[in-house]
């Protein structure tokens, strides 16, 4: 598991207080809305915000495109280091 992909898991951990799971729990390539984490759609506005927060990422407006972003951890990850390389 990558560095970033640990501090996504621990954002997503601490952001929406999922405190009997450990960041080993989440599977990167597990979806993190419906069948896999069981995120909502509330939860995704948080994550919104502690992304925004933790690595100064502002999602401006949600798309498909950023929806693909939040799939799995991994899309996740991919997509913050991205954004942070063009800044």
């Amino acid at each position: 598991m990558s560095d970033i992909e640990y501090e996504v898991k621990q954002m997503i951990i601490e952001s929406l207080k999922l405190e009997d799971i450990a960041p080993e729990d989440i599977n990167s390539d597990e979806p993190l809305f419906g069948e896999g984490l069981g995120l909502d759609s509330i939860d995704a506005l948080e994550l919104g915000v502690a992304i925004r927060q933790r690595f100064g990422i502002k999602l401006e407006t949600v798309s498909e495109e950023v929806k693909a972003h939040f799939a799995n951890v991994r899309s996740l990850s991919r997509f913050i280091e991205t954004q942070r390389e063009a800044n």
